[in-house]
């Protein structure tokens, strides 16, 4: 399994469908090089809800979030309040994960 600074280099592959997800049992060993994010909707999914002192810093960062999703072509969900964020992966055209969905955790935990 890549590590969380390899993952953090490679660049998000265009997904056109007709792969399967990744397995549960296959994202669950590469959360350890996620840290901080959580598998959810039975593995389907990628989230982490990231912590800030008040409402500009959360939106700040969903802002940061959103334009390093941009220049990769993978989006996540993305909400925001006071004091927090939450990041949710999952690739739309399979319906589950995909490594380019572990990438971006990685990409985004390095902004955070």
């Amino acid at each position: 399994m890549p590590n969380a600074t390899e993952l953090q280099k490679k660049k998000c592959v265009p997904c056109q469908g007709g792969v399967q997800p990744l397995s549960q049992k296959t994202a669950e060993s590469m959360l350890d090089e996620i840290p901080g994010w959580e598998l959810i909707e039975t593995g389907a999914k990628l989230r982490r809800t990231f912590t800030f002192a008040n409402f500009l810093q959360a939106q700040g960062f969903a802002v940061q979030v959103g334009n390093l999703a941009e220049s990769e072509n993978h989006h996540p969900d993305i909400s925001y309040g006071w004091g927090y964020c939450t990041v949710v992966f999952f690739t739309h055209k399979i319906g589950g994960l995909h490594e380019n969905d572990f990438i971006m955790a990685a990409k985004v935990n390095a902004l955070g």
